[in-house]
């Protein structure tokens, strides 16, 4: 038989192949996260006519005659570049700006993905569309596993116990001046309570704190037998603290029923020229109940409670490959890793690796308009291919008629 007649079959099945997989792209054209394939072809083995021969004294040298014997499959890729964002607005929607990929599991099994549609199941768990659980970091640990967002929490009371001051008190203030602020304290049993706490400049660098006191006489004089909670000094040249103040103190409450110990913090404190901004902050919280969660672009998963509150419920673990080609598609928009694309780096969005787009989804990275023009360079070379079928099966026409 002709070798052309075997080279037109090795390139008809090739293209049939690529054709196969123009399919598949243009089927998931509108598939959340899919990436595209691309068929490369190489030529197969060649047949030996005639060896090189080297340059002689009398002759030149002379190139070796191949006849080749048709192409083969070179790579079916997987084309992982990364496609537009489209906003959808659900909050459960996520997409990756940059590499990385979302982990999933089915009970030992872990698998990887770029679609972010998803969901919670009856037990509050972060699943994608097929069930599968989302995989996230604990808060304060570097392991990871299934997330629940638990809709029906309560977020229990905390006792006041630390009221931090930071920011600034104007050089510039006169003295006996005073600056407040108002601030929300709670005690043991989860009670919140309103409470002053007033700043008073007594000379160049010095200030008294009191808390829930009036330092004040009706009229405007400092009231010396109002007992001082911390006297601040400070340096005169750098605005920082030189002593260590009172902490920490006994806080009366304003209904005179109750007291709690506070430790105030007034190490971020300066007193430089310009205004007073000093900023009082305490902690402690009422009793609170999950109103809403949101994920951040950090893959941070954020509980609101009713007290105002925002408590950190996970952040969402990202994959990244130091082969992405490498990994097998497992269908369901699913990855899974292969002994060429190397072991997964997981870790945090942001931490070489791509950022979170909260109510987003990542479209196919598929072109139409090169898919198309790709199917019509695909159909040409399989009609080529099958005139050098046609045309070898004439010339062994001719042959057999010889013998007429």
């Amino acid at each position: 038989m002709l070798r052309s007649m075997y080279s037109g079959i090795s390139g008809m099945k090739n293209f049939q192949t690529k054709l196969d997989v123009i399919g598949n792209n243009i089927a998931n054209v509108n598939t959340f996260g899919f990436k595209k394939g691309r068929v490369t072809f190489k030529d197969t083995m060649n047949q030996m006519v005639a060896g090189a021969s080297a340059a002689g004294q009398d002759r030149g040298g002379k190139n070796p005659m191949q006849v080749g014997l048709g192409s083969a499959l070179a790579t079916i890729d997987t084309i992982h570049t990364g496609a537009s964002l489209q906003s959808t607005g659900r909050a459960l929607d996520l997409g990756i700006d940059g590499d990385g990929y979302f982990i999933v599991k089915q009970g030992g099994m872990e698998f990887y993905t770029r679609a972010g549609n998803f969901y919670l199941d009856d037990q509050g768990n972060l699943v994608n569309g097929d069930g599968l659980k989302v995989q996230a970091y604990k808060p304060g640990t570097n392991q990871y596993g299934d997330v629940a967002v638990n809709v029906n929490a309560v977020l229990p009371a905390t006792k006041t116990e630390k009221i931090t001051i930071s920011e600034n008190l104007s050089a510039g203030s006169a003295n006996n001046s005073k600056y407040t602020q108002q601030i929300k304290v709670v005690d043991e049993k989860g009670e919140e309570h309103k409470v002053d706490m007033h700043f008073v400049k007594t000379s160049d660098n010095n200030w008294n704190v009191y808390v829930n006191k009036n330092p004040f006489l009706p009229d405007g004089n400092l009231d010396s037998t109002v007992s001082v909670d911390s006297t601040l000094t400070f340096d005169g040249t750098t605005g920082k603290l030189n002593n260590t103040p009172t902490s920490p103190i006994t806080l009366d409450l304003p209904d005179n029923t109750n007291q709690i110990s506070v430790e105030l913090d007034f190490s971020s404190l300066t007193q430089e020229k310009g205004a007073t901004t000093a900023l009082v902050n305490p902690d402690g919280n009422t009793e609170g109940r999950l109103e809403s969660f949101n994920i951040g672009s950090m893959g941070e998963i954020n509980g609101v409670y009713s007290n105002g509150q925002v408590n950190e419920l996970g952040t969402l673990a990202i994959a990244k490959f130091s082969n992405s080609s490498g990994l097998q598609k497992a269908g369901n928009n699913l990855f899974q890793s292969s002994i060429n694309s190397g072991t997964p780096n997981v870790g945090q969005p942001g931490e070489g690796r791509g950022t979170i787009a909260p109510g987003s989804l990542e479209m196919s990275n598929v072109d139409l308009s090169e898919e198309f023009t790709e199917m019509i360079v695909t159909q040409r070379g399989f009609q080529a291919n099958t005139r050098i079928i046609t045309t070898s099966d004439e010339i062994l026409q001719e042959l057999v008629n010889l013998k007429r």
